[in-house]
């Protein structure tokens, strides 16, 4: 039993590390291809100071070669074509003696070249799966958000897909005859980390202002100018958006975004803010104003774009 138990063990452990390796083979390969592009380098730079010696031989060769050529006493037993066969064999001897020399470097630079572009390619499928993978996730969000509203409405949508719940709260207003009172009211508190593609523009934003209708008229101004930069340069990114709202770049806002494309359509060709005025929590306990804007992204348009 308990050799069972230890062959289990150290089976178990060796598929661990077959699969981490496995894992970070781009990584090793090309670690590997860059260190053996630096040892073939040093071992051709030491090959190359062998060199004179090669030379050397066969310009010794090649002169006693003229030398018994151009000797008339020595024409009958050495005549040119004799010089000629003996020239060639010197050269290819020559030639063999500098592939054996360079042969190393030569061979490890091909293979140091061979794991980079491996782990070029490792890369590239696996960039393809995950792509196909969140194709496949966000045409099923996308259907499962349209059977949301078809059953229940856009405003179910919008609380679930901003995770947003009526809180009452106690505020202080001015009365018809000027004196103050507190009032209940209900507001709409949405959770800030309900969605990493939902943003939400705040106080806290460089372009915010104390104003309703100014923050209004700037979303509405910011969609206009990239629907017109999307449609100058026919592909937009999330994070070239973000950029334009004044919020930070993301991860996924480097390939996600829109392809502007009437003959083929990948989406909507065209890009749409879908706005909702909602709460916060702030950090001394009660609700800030913020704008949720989520926006309507083809997904990812690297593979779209040529």
């Amino acid at each position: 039993m308990k050799a069972n138990k230890i062959m289990s063990k150290v089976s178990g452990t060796l598929n661990k590390v077959g699969f981490s390796l496995k894992k970070h083979s781009p990584e090793i390969l090309v670690a590997a291809g860059v260190v053996g592009t630096v040892v073939s380098t040093v071992m051709a730079c030491r090959a190359t100071t062998k060199i004179d010696t090669i030379l050397d031989e066969t310009k010794e060769q090649l002169d006693k070669i003229h030398e018994y050529s151009e000797n008339p006493d020595m024409a009958e037993k050495y005549n040119a074509e004799d010089a000629k066969k003996d020239t060639v064999v010197v050269y290819a001897h020559a030639g063999v003696k500098l592939a054996k020399l360079y042969a190393p470097a030569v061979g490890l630079g091909i293979l140091s070249l061979g794991s980079i572009l491996a782990s070029n390619n490792i890369l590239r499928k696996r960039n393809a799966a995950l792509a196909a993978a969140y194709a496949v996730v966000d045409r099923s969000f996308k259907e499962y958000r349209d059977r949301v509203v078809e059953r229940f409405g856009e405003e179910v949508d919008h609380q679930l897909r901003y995770n947003i719940k009526a809180t009452e709260v106690e505020e202080t207003v001015i009365d018809e005859k000027g004196k103050e009172k507190k009032v209940k009211k209900t507001i709409e508190v949405a959770d800030p980390n309900a969605s990493e593609y939902v943003k939400y523009f705040t106080k806290s934003n460089p372009y915010w202002e104390n104003n309703p209708e100014y923050v209004e008229m700037f979303l509405r101004s910011q969609q206009n100018y990239a629907n017109d930069k999307l449609k100058a340069t026919g592909h937009l990114t999330l994070n070239d958006v973000y950029d334009m709202l004044g919020f930070h770049d993301s991860k996924a806002g480097m390939v996600v975004g829109w392809i502007y494309d009437l003959d083929h359509p990948n989406g909507d060709n065209y890009v749409e803010f879908d706005v909702k005025k909602v709460h916060l929590p702030d950090e001394q306990g009660g609700y800030e104003e913020a704008y949720a804007i989520d926006f309507n992204v083809d997904g990812n348009i690297y593979n779209e774009m040529i």
